[in-house]
């Protein structure tokens, strides 16, 4: 069975900066797409990011702008960098991957402080 393993998150002020990375256990290459979600305390998850296998992304209205999504398929890594963060964006982060079949991080908490 596929897994996704996140890392990356922690504490940041905001305006402040993180990149995530989320490595498979196989080749991304197997994803027809992947991306990212995330779950604030008390609100359902929700998706902040997608990226196809050949590379088209797109992203929730909320980080247009400050959030980039980007692959290494040669390290079978998908990346999210998140730049000018917001208090709003504190949430635990999940990686997903689908192949018909959806996978998903355990998840990473990215804090952000006011």
């Amino acid at each position: 069975q596929a897994q996704l393993l996140e890392s990356g998150g922690g504490l940041v002020q905001a305006g402040g900066f993180l990149r995530l990375s989320c490595a498979a256990s196989e080749s991304i290459f197997n994803y027809i797409v992947m991306g990212w979600y995330r779950q604030a305390p008390g609100k359902q998850r929700e998706v902040v990011a997608t990226i196809s296998s050949r590379g088209t992304t797109n992203y929730a209205d909320f980080v247009k702008g400050r959030f980039t999504i980007s692959r290494d398929n040669a390290k079978n890594t998908v990346y999210l960098q998140m730049n000018n963060l917001k208090p709003e964006d504190t949430a635990v982060y999940y990686c997903w991957a689908n192949k018909g079949v959806s996978y998903w991080g355990q998840g990473t908490q990215v804090t952000v402080s006011s």
